[in-house]
This record gives structure tokens, sequence and C-alpha cells, in this order.
């Protein structure tokens, strides 16, 4: 089966009710994002950042997989795919698909405050005195604005093996990961869906771009994929 990567970002959880900063004047549900997803933020006030991530993760109870998730898992029938994802919530495996790569970090996990590569499954609140088996307080295992990513490398060797790419719901403005468009090589189509595309992030004449939400684009994707 040809080689499907997916990149996708905060467009394709926006249709399912999960707000995210971009489209408010760099707000997170009310919040400047530097206080709430920096590391300067959490040393100014770890109270304020373990509440924000506790309420995101009760939101997440509240929301579904739309369409475009649904639809990225079907055509696991058809392609290899792996999705590399900017999000945070889990709703691409909840439509079932099996290889999800979070680059930027995942709701329901947490880390100890100094262990970079530590991931503990957590579906409840944190609170101030939750600690690890190092006795450090836990964190949101969210990659920060001003920290490393450590899966990126790894999403590079994904994107430069792609037999077709698709990108999905993102802005392009958030690197290192709007970097990996350019990855694929010269003859590999890539497929950008968004509401509101940044045309100026790409070269137009080897993008073919689709301005519109992410499910209405992956129903036309999913009907040029199959028949394909």
């Amino acid at each position: 089966m040809k080689k499907l990567v997916v990149l996708t970002g905060a467009g394709i959880s926006a249709e399912s009710g999960i707000k995210t900063f971009r489209d408010a004047n760099g707000l997170w549900e009310g919040h400047d994002v530097m206080e709430v997803a920096s590391p300067e933020g959490w040393q100014n006030n770890p109270e304020l950042v373990l509440d924000f991530y506790n309420q995101r993760r009760k939101q997440l109870k509240e929301v579904l997989p739309n369409a475009a998730h649904c639809i990225l898992a079907e055509l696991e029938n058809y392609f290899e795919i792996t999705i590399i994802t900017q999000n945070v919530d889990d709703l691409h495996e909840r439509a079932a698909s099996t290889n999800v790569l979070h680059l930027h970090g995942e709701l329901k996990k947490v880390r100890g405050e100094f262990s970079e590569n530590e991931s503990i499954f957590w579906e409840d609140d944190v609170k101030i005195g939750d600690v690890n088996e190092n006795g450090e307080q836990l964190r949101p295992a969210i990659v920060w604005f001003g920290e490393a990513v450590p899966l990126f490398n790894e999403a590079v060797q994904l994107a430069a093996t792609a037999d077709i790419l698709l990108v999905i719901g993102t802005s392009l403005q958030v690197y290192p990961a709007a970097s990996l468009i350019e990855y694929p090589k010269t003859n590999v189509p890539i497929i950008y869906i968004d509401a509101n595309p940044d045309f100026d992030k790409v070269d137009e004449k080897r993008v073919h771009i689709m301005k519109m939400s992410a499910s209405e684009g992956m129903e036309i994707v999913k009907g040029l994929l199959v028949k394909s």
C-alpha cells in the first residue's frame, strides 16, 4: 500500500468544538497563550497552568471525533497511514486511527517537572503535590512554546518517505511543524485543506490547496484517493 502521511492541526479539532488560540488574537480559552503554554507561565503560576489543562481534559469528554477524523481512520483500509498531529487531544485515536504521532504532546499524559522523556497516562485532574516516583511535581506532557520538539526528527523521516502528503487544518504558522511540508520528495503530491489557508506559506505550483473545512475537504479527498 502507498504511504499516506497526514499533518493535522487545530482546524480539524475545531470542528468538534475544541477551541483554538490562533483565531482569537493569541487567547486560548480566555488566557494569553504564553500564560498557559510556556515554561515561564508554569514558573509564574503552576496552579493556573494545571487548572487550565484540567479543564481541557474535562472538555475532551464532551466532544466527539468529526467526519474528517473518521475518514482518515477509514482510509487505513486503502493506505499505510501515519498521522502527525499538532493537536494534543485524542480525537484521532477515538476515531480509530492506529498510527498517530503527537508532535506537541498529549492532554492525557503527564510527566515529572524535570523528566522530559517521561510519559504517564493520566485522565484525572492534576494538583499541586501530585508527584512522580522521583518526587517531581507532575505537569502536562505538552510541548510548550520555547521547548524542544522531541519527535520532530521522526516526523521529518516520515514526511520524507511519503507517497502522498495531506495537510489538514493548520495555519502553517507554528514551527518547526510547519516546515514538514518541505520534506516530501519533489514528485510527491501534496494536498492542503484549510478553511483559511496561508497561500504565502506554500508553492501553489506544487501544493493543491482546498479552501474548505476539514470535513468537506476529506469527503472530496476520500473520493479521489479511493478511486485512484
